[in-house]
């Protein structure tokens, strides 16, 4: 399946983050963590959190539900899901926790969105990078930042804290 999925174009983003990959797996691990740390959040509803499995429910600001699907589980190293509208087209979605050094590490997380996957990889390439690429990027430096917000205050974001989101807000 995942083959399936990273034939498509992708986007990444990665920050550094002041915490040791094991504080930060605990975070991004947490069953309904996004509510806490994701700027465009309205809820986010565990189904499911458990060593079969961990299924949640996404709704966004503008109402936009997602049911997230995760595919893998690498405990302290990240997980890859598959979210969407349910019955409908699948993002498919990769966290990696990287260490930087002893003491801080770094966070990476890579779309391959489902809005251009109909089109041939040639055609898709030039609305890929002058539409769907920059508001992935800006999509996920917020999702970053908010859970970098969260760890560094012990605070839950503010919502659209670091601007509103054209797909989200």
């Amino acid at each position: 399946m995942e083959e399936e999925y990273t034939r498509r174009l992708s986007v990444s983003r990665t920050i550094p983050f002041d915490c040791e990959p094991a504080e930060l797996w605990k975070v991004i691990s947490a069953p309904g963590i996004l509510e806490a740390c994701h700027p465009f959040c309205k809820t986010n509803t565990v189904q499911e959190w458990n060593e079969e499995g961990h299924l949640d429910t996404l709704v966004y600001l503008n109402n936009r539900t997602y049911i997230r699907q995760f595919q893998t589980w690498s405990k302290g190293k990240g997980f890859t899901l598959s979210i969407g509208s349910k019955g409908g087209p699948q993002s498919y979605v990769v966290w990696e926790i990287e260490p930087r050094d002893t003491v801080n590490s770094q966070l990476t997380i890579t779309v391959y969105p489902f809005i251009l996957e109909k089109l041939p990889r040639f055609f898709a390439f030039i609305p890929h990078h002058l539409w769907v690429r920059r508001r992935l990027r800006s999509y996920l430096m917020s999702v970053l930042l908010g859970f970098e917000h969260h760890i560094r205050t012990g605070n839950k974001v503010p919502r659209n804290h670091f601007g509103k989101h054209p797909w989200f807000s």
